[in-house]
């Protein structure tokens, strides 16, 4: 089975995934004009396609279209003869992130590249591989005598805008989607190439643009300053009250939890197996060092505990352009991660009664666009799918398999967590060092991605027979 996922990958998957790259199917939130750009139904109709001309015995493939929102691909696979009545729920998202500059020579993000086993362009490895290799890993199953579980595949088209229309097609498709007993995320991925990765938890998100404002209009600093604040000092001050500035922990209850203990030991068992798995994530400039010097501490400080950064800024001309001027107000956009668990609505009201309340000076405090994201602390893990994991490893990548946690959100999968709270959950994919993911170079490591269709297979079996 493993040899027959290969050659599928190198005749049939790699072609059609590197014209998929050559879709500039941009996310919503990067382009206002979707709708009438038509890449993302371009995107969509593409793996459509591909996914039709394989000739799945009964399988349904249905683009879904609610009004206002971007489409879905929806691929649903009858189970093999005897297989669990049980629905596995596969996942995966086909718009991407905006092309950025920066890219090396010879590459882009709209133009697929083939180098050193590696598949270069936008949306190779985040995450349009994902719908081949399910639909690879079922058609695996099916020749070599396999059974799987009724299969249903969910690609949606909004996922780096943070998933704004995935509950209202889970509702619009709940009662067809029937019994979800195994739910499969391909939009994560792992410390290495040398084994397969489980995320067994996502950090949750707060986003929030808050401006302080001292005066309607600018002052000339010689008249002004000493008379009234500057309104960065008052921001300073403000998010003082949400983080120590000399350790970088977040002081509001709200936004911290305990950290279960398995979890400690999984972040510990980690970076045992994979040295390096998180020091070595980040490249730093000479002399830079990380806030840690223990690498356990480091993956629990990235996957189990609440930060804080200023990822945009207003209200601050460029500096070839700043005269002697006392600016009237200053924007931050603030983004927390935050511990799988906690409360995201909790913390986004702690965070804003926190700036909001008792401001220095009587300056005013205004608040923009604001986003809650939920977390995902995955279920322990079931004895079948254990043993299908132990198989995997074993048979496909020669090594054990491990788990981790990831630092970055994945708001659908909270979402199907508190929809399915019996399922099991695979939450796994090609993500791994140097994929750059959102980024110049992104790239799909195509060995590693082929061994991961494999493993989903060998779970889809497991699934079915148990």
């Amino acid at each position: 089975m493993n040899t027959f996922v290969q050659r599928q990958w190198e005749s049939s998957v790699l072609p059609s995934l590197s014209e998929l790259v050559g879709i500039p199917a941009v996310s919503p939130a990067f382009d206002a004009d979707w709708e009438a750009n038509g890449h993302l139904d371009a995107v969509v109709e593409h793996v459509r396609g591909w996914i039709d001309a394989r000739g799945i015995t009964g399988a349904g493939i249905e683009v879904v279209r609610l009004p206002g929102r971007s489409p879905l691909l929806l691929v649903d696979v009858p189970a093999t003869d005897g297989a669990s009545e049980e629905t596995a729920l596969l996942y995966g998202h086909l718009d991407k992130q905006p092309p950025v500059g920066g890219w090396s020579e010879g590459l882009g993000p709209w133009t697929p590249v083939v180098r050193d086993g590696r598949l270069y362009g936008r949306g190779a490895v985040d995450d349009g591989y994902s719908g081949y290799a399910a639909i690879t890993a079922i058609e695996a199953l099916r020749s070599h005598g396999g059974a799987h579980p009724r299969c249903v595949l969910l690609l949606e088209t909004g996922e780096e805008s943070g998933s704004p229309d995935l509950p209202a097609y889970l509702e619009h498709l709940g009662e067809r989607l029937g019994r979800v007993g195994l739910v499969v995320c391909l939009d994560s991925g792992g410390g290495d190439y040398d084994r397969l990765w489980l995320t067994t938890s996502l950090r949750g998100m707060v986003q929030l643009n808050v401006t302080v404002r001292v005066l309607d209009a600018g002052q000339h600093s010689g008249a002004a300053s000493g008379l009234v604040p500057d309104s960065f000092r008052i921001a300073r001050r403000l998010l003082d009250r949400l983080e120590d500035s000399a350790t970088g922990e977040i002081r509001l209850p709200e936004l911290n939890v305990r950290i279960p203990e398995n979890r400690v030991a999984e972040a510990r068992a980690g970076v045992e197996a994979a040295p390096g798995l998180v020091r070595e994530s980040v490249e730093l400039p000479e002399g830079m060092r990380m806030i840690s010097d223990d690498e356990a501490e480091l993956a629990l400080n990235n996957w189990w505990r609440p930060t804080l950064s200023v990822i945009g800024a207003d209200g601050l001309p460029h500096p070839s352009e700043a005269g002697n001027v006392l600016r009237p107000y200053t924007t931050l956009d603030l983004s927390f991660r935050l511990p799988p668990t906690a409360d995201p609505q909790r913390a986004l009201d702690a965070v804003r009664t926190a700036l909001e309340s008792d401001v220095p000076y009587g300056a005013s405090v205004e608040f923009g666009h604001a986003e809650a994201g939920q977390g995902f602390n995955a279920p322990e893990t079931a004895e079948w799918l254990n043993d299908a994991l132990d198989a995997a490893g074993t048979e496909v990548f020669g090594n054990d398999w491990r788990t981790m946690g990831l630092g970055g959100s994945i708001p659908f999968m909270g979402l199907l967590h508190d929809n399915y709270p019996d399922a099991q959950f695979v939450v796994t994919g090609a993500l791994g060092p140097g994929s750059n993911a959102h980024v110049p170079d992104e790239s799909l490591h195509l060995d590693y991605a082929a061994k991961v269709t494999s493993a989903v297979a060998y779970v889809l079996d497991a699934h079915a027979r148990r």
